[in-house]
């Protein structure tokens, strides 16, 4: 990994009552990544981000961004920072374009129509620069956020449920900007509840649920670890049970017999060889199977196994 762009230690937050938004979380992001924070609602992922974004202060733990510590130079880490939160914030009657261009003058940056004109270009939305924020449809209202974020230039933009309530056409738009933004340096930690937004962007993944962080790491290594293969073998003829000689394999039986499960492998193929294996161990032992179906985990399975706290493949 390259030097961190930002570093969170041992980040919790306790809010009256004893809820524990936040708890004891770790982590660093690599300068030009685009990092994934996965979780329902209520896991701490907007917490996560308003204390890094100065919205709210931690009960524990440190915040450094960009080499500097995020509390005591607040100010400063602030100005490089881009949010587009999950709520809708604006000035309903304001024009598009000037409700932009003051969202960059607020973060201490000189005027510049032309960069300006250079973000509502990249969003479509210059033609809609004089309409009233009110008048916009809700994914073009969405647009008018990240406009916001991204008109000071940040180095680092948080993304909370960019494209929730957006179509997918709208949504596929949306992640070719988030794509550029990555190859013009920024980078971008995003929250999201649509998985397959993780797979189609994301450098790195975390899970994060009642305030833990239980998995940080990239798309590949964690199908490798915790990926898993599952195979359903049919029979006519119920066994009666599973065979002394393929006790070596991950097996039981279901349906009365007439199926034999098999749920093994770590991600990387293991699975698919140890099924092809255990086809020719079944023919081999004079059992006939009329049927195979067999599956892959996808991220949206681990991820909901570690939600509910089982073990990916159970």
């Amino acid at each position: 990994m390259t030097e961190p762009i930002l570093e969170i230690r041992g980040l919790a937050k306790t809010y009256k009552g004893g809820v524990r938004a936040l708890d004891g979380v770790d982590l660093e992001i690599s300068k030009g990544e685009i990092f994934a924070l996965l979780g329902p609602n209520g896991a701490g992922k907007t917490t996560l981000i308003g204390a890094v974004c100065g919205l709210l202060n931690p009960t524990e733990g440190t915040i450094s961004a960009f080499g500097l510590d995020a509390q005591s130079h607040w100010r400063e880490v602030r100005k490089r920072i881009g949010l587009v939160p999950q709520e809708l914030s604006f000035d309903m009657f304001e024009k598009v374009g000037r409700a932009v261009a003051y969202s960059r003058g607020m973060f201490g940056s000189p005027a510049d129509p032309a960069r300006i004109e250079e973000v509502l270009r990249s969003l479509s939305l210059w033609h809609k620069r004089d309409s009233r924020i009110r008048d916009l449809s809700g994914g073009m209202k969405r647009r008018v956020m990240i406009a916001k974020a991204l008109s000071h230039d940040p180095d680092l933009l948080f993304l909370d449920e960019p494209t929730a309530g957006v179509d997918v056409e709208l949504r596929r738009d949306m992640w070719r900007q988030i794509d550029k933004l990555r190859s013009e340096g920024t980078t971008i930690i995003l929250t999201t509840h649509y998985i397959e937004e993780a797979q189609e962007m994301a450098d790195r993944v975390g899970v994060i649920n009642k305030g833990k962080l239980l998995l940080v790491d990239g798309k590949d290594a964690i199908m490798a670890k915790l990926g898993r293969t599952a195979a359903h073998f049919t029979f006519d003829t119920p066994l009666e049970a599973i065979p002394a000689g393929l006790s070596e394999y991950p097996l039981s039986l279901d349906n009365g017999g007439t199926t034999l499960v098999y749920r093994g492998g770590d991600g990387t193929g293991r699975g698919k060889r140890e099924v092809a294996d255990l086809a020719r161990a079944l023919v081999a032992e004079g059992l006939q199977f009329t049927g195979i179906e067999t599956t892959e985990s996808s991220l949206e399975d681990i991820f909901v196994d570690l939600v509910e706290g089982r073990e990916p493949a159970e």
